[in-house]
């Protein structure tokens, strides 16, 4: 049985706690004592739930860390917090390396949303560093199979106290989110047909993990200490855990397929050993192309939540130029982008009576700026900030190389269009929806990949030179 510490109630006719006050009391109860000096900072990352790192002092004098996961004050799913915090129990209970849960609430004075407390887990999360640093060198080479006979024992987690998660189709479920945005888009109606026509038998349900890649565990020299972020857990087919792991979006620009890390069947050699069970090749590849689709299409559900008016927030707003990164790779793990499709050349400048800096420029200027002598000035407590401004800088270099792109990508992209019958984009989802144009047609590559090819040049080219 669940028990969550019970947080104290703010006296009545008092004044409205702070967030550090909140957060002592929250603490304090889940820890059994009294704290003093509680101090907060917000970490980078987390686009849909806030994590703080606490750092407080007892009533001895000695000092005390957590973490605190919270919604957005104003945007709380409390059910789902609730949830997070089994699934952190359950596996615990199940050998899998998770933080220890200190308390969960569905909402307290000064924290304001549902939260959740837990230790705090010493270790790295960042991909580059676990993919490059010296400190890992000699971890690297088995880490591949670590992370599979941890996704073994996740999948071995008892079912008994997780009747709250979500069971349904994956599949039918992202459909739906995708149709709910009402933006037509070939990539996704080409993939949402592939799966269908390729569906591999079902497994026995297990629990899911959700979003088990690199940045969602925390490392050390010794291996896996911690697993992460299971806000998204469900009960599924467990391999779809092992097809996300080797999606292309978290090998961070490293080549090894499984998370940058290692390869497939060190991957599966792992699961293995603790499942008991191996999945194939053509099943594996099937959920990398569910993975691939499903962080398409939930980059564009995060984009909405600014442009639909529910929280406004640069970095979401940015996240919607990042779909074309997932449209891109979901082509590519098809086998469906037309390599005859040249990235477009920057458009050639207009004359201007504007004197310089010209419009280019002036983004470039202020972009370098941002990112190159501003950001780094920044002390370490100003994390957060210095995470923003490289978002800011990342934004104005789009802006830059969309001007210079200039309008010869979309003349393209509509000749293509034209030679299918179609008026735009949309209207080529829907007849690919309807069936009345196949994804296999090369024609439908070609359009598709020139708009997808013509978006990425703007928003990350380097990325197409590591297909």
């Amino acid at each position: 049985m669940e028990v969550t510490p019970e947080i104290p109630a703010a006296p009545q006719d008092s004044a409205p706690l702070g967030f550090e006050a909140g957060l002592a009391a929250v603490l304090g109860a889940a820890l059994g004592t009294t704290l003093t000096e509680v101090r907060a900072r917000q970490l980078t990352g987390g686009a849909s739930r806030q994590v703080y790192a606490v750092a407080a002092r007892d009533d001895t004098g000695a000092p005390r860390r957590a973490i605190l996961r919270r919604d957005p004050p104003g945007h709380g799913d409390a059910p789902r917090m609730r949830a997070e915090a089994a699934c952190l129990r359950a596996a615990a209970t199940a050998g899998v390396p998770v933080p220890a849960v200190l308390g969960n609430g569905d909402t307290a004075p000064g924290v304001d949303s549902p939260y959740l407390l837990m230790e705090l887990v010493d270790g790295e999360s960042i991909p580059r560093k676990l993919q490059r640093d010296p400190e890992f060198e000699r971890l690297r080479p088995g880490l591949a199979a670590e992370l599979g006979r941890v996704l073994g024992l996740i999948h071995r987690t008892p079912l008994d106290e997780l009747d709250m998660l979500d069971d349904g189709d994956p599949v039918a479920g992202i459909e739906q989110i995708y149709r709910d945005l009402a933006d037509p888009r070939p990539t996704v109606e080409m993939g949402l047909r592939w799966l269908h026509d390729h569906a591999p038998a079902d497994r026995p349900k297990a629990l899911v993990h959700g979003d088990f890649r690199l940045g969602n565990f925390l490392i050390d020299p010794s291996g896996v200490r911690a697993v992460l972020d299971w806000e998204l857990a469900h009960i599924g087919n467990p391999v779809e855990d092992l097809g996300w792991l080797c999606v292309r979006a978290w090998r961070f620009g490293a080549p090894a397929p499984v998370g940058g890390l290692g390869d497939r069947d060190a991957l599966l050699d792992g699961y293995e050993s603790t499942a008991g069970v191996r999945p194939d090749a053509a099943e594996l590849l099937w959920w990398e192309v569910f993975g691939t689709l499903k962080w398409l299409v939930l980059s564009r559900f995060q984009a909405q939540r600014h442009f639909g008016g529910q929280e406004r927030s640069i970095e979401l707003a940015a996240i919607g130029r990042r779909v074309c990164e997932s449209e891109y790779d979901l082509l590519l793990v098809l086998g469906l982008l037309d390599e005859s499709v040249a990235s477009p050349a920057p458009a050639e400048p207009v004359a201007t009576v504007q004197d310089r800096p010209d419009l280019t420029e002036i983004l470039e200027l202020v972009g370098q700026t941002l990112a190159e002598e501003i950001g780094p000035a920044l002390t370490d407590d100003a994390q957060r900030q210095r995470y923003l401004l490289r978002i800011c800088g990342n934004l104005l270099s789009i802006a830059t190389r969309e001007l210079r792109a200039g309008d010869g990508p979309t003349a393209l992209v509509h000749d293509l269009l034209t030679e299918l019958g179609c008026d735009s984009e949309a209207e080529l989802a829907q007849r690919l929806r309807a069936g009345s144009l196949s994804y296999t047609d090369p024609g439908v590559r070609r359009a598709a990949t020139a708009a997808v090819v013509a978006r990425l040049a703007v928003t990350d080219p380097r990325r197409l030179s590591r297909s």
